[in-house]
């Protein structure tokens, strides 16, 4: 929260597009990417990913100068650098979240209030959780973005990021975020430990962390349905904000992990501790015994041992 509502942090959407895709798209092309989106203005996918590279590697170069900038003074001023350079870092993580969100064809995301609400903050846990390589995000974003793709107005799904199987999701992605964050506190005041020598370590290693953590967000998002453009009939159109949530489990049957969460409540574990007091509700038919199992039945020991076979 704190990083997304530093300065210059929030983009512009509307603007955003307008300057990017001017270069290579026609004026008709720019218009109704804005008010649509790219998708529906029919940009091909080989304009959109050199935008998409063009603004990664334009937010790596920042975020790197700064970072270098921020490991100058050495260790004397870890308690200040250190919390600094890690909020800037996580705010262009945000910025590069949200403009390759645009370019793929996602509605702004945020709601004009300066507050960051509820639904505006659980996509962007998602978001920095694909950065981050975990398979739950890449399952929960995708299965919001083939929602958004239904809708006729393209808008976030609010109810479903705040209440309903997702929201445990974003819980979970948070929790492993704070764990990240903490690894990045701890090689950041490592690597600006040294003055001048600092700058370098810190700058190189903010560069090699940045870069393919974006390219991942990048990649996945282009592969999605809002991307590519898929519409749905006229008959199948769902408008998200009438759904309590995502119901049942087969809008998120990627989500690996619920396995896992719903395991918590069987090993005796406070579920609230992990998100997942809702998803351990929902019926596992994996987990199922078979029908004609009997309750006692041991199990089958195999043919005996022939006598004397040793």
């Amino acid at each position: 929260m704190y990083a997304a509502n530093l300065p210059g942090v929030r983009i512009d959407r509307e603007a955003y597009l307008r300057k990017t895709l001017a270069r290579s798209c026609s004026a008709e092309q720019v218009e109704r990417a804005v008010r649509e989106s790219p998708a529906a203005a029919g940009i091909p996918a080989e304009v959109l990913e050199k935008a998409a590279n063009d603004s990664i590697r334009y937010e790596a170069g920042k975020v790197s100068a700064l970072s270098a900038a921020a490991g100058i003074p050495g260790v004397l001023f870890l308690a200040a650098t250190v919390p600094a350079d890690l909020a800037q870092y996580f705010g262009h993580m945000l910025r590069i979240a949200q403009k390759l969100a645009y370019l793929y064809s996602w509605p702004d995301l945020f709601s004009g209030e300066d507050d960051l609400d509820d639904a505006t903050k659980g996509v962007l846990t998602l978001f920095l959780g694909v950065m981050f390589g975990t398979h739950s995000a890449n399952a929960a974003v995708g299965a919001i973005a083939t929602r958004i793709s239904k809708q006729i107005i393209k808008q976030l799904p609010r109810k479903a990021l705040t209440k309903g199987v997702v929201y445990p999701v974003v819980k979970k992605v948070a929790a492993y975020l704070g764990v990240q964050m903490t690894k990045q506190t701890f090689a950041k005041g490592v690597s600006k430990a040294i003055p001048v020598v600092g700058a370098v370590l810190s700058g190189g290693l903010t560069l090699a962390t940045y870069l393919p953590m974006a390219k991942r967000l990048k990649n996945h998002l282009s592969g999605l349905e809002l991307a590519t453009g898929a519409r749905a009939d006229a008959g199948d159109v769902i408008d998200i904000e009438d759904v309590e949530g995502f119901e049942g489990l087969d809008d998120l049957a990627d989500l690996k992990d619920f396995e896992d969460a719903t395991d918590a409540e069987e090993t005796g574990k406070d579920a609230t501790t992990t998100g997942s007091s809702l998803v351990a509700r929902i019926p596992r038919p994996w987990k199922r015994s078979q029908p004609n199992a009997e309750p006692n039945a041991e199990p089958d020991p195999g043919p005996e041992e022939p006598a004397g076979s040793r």
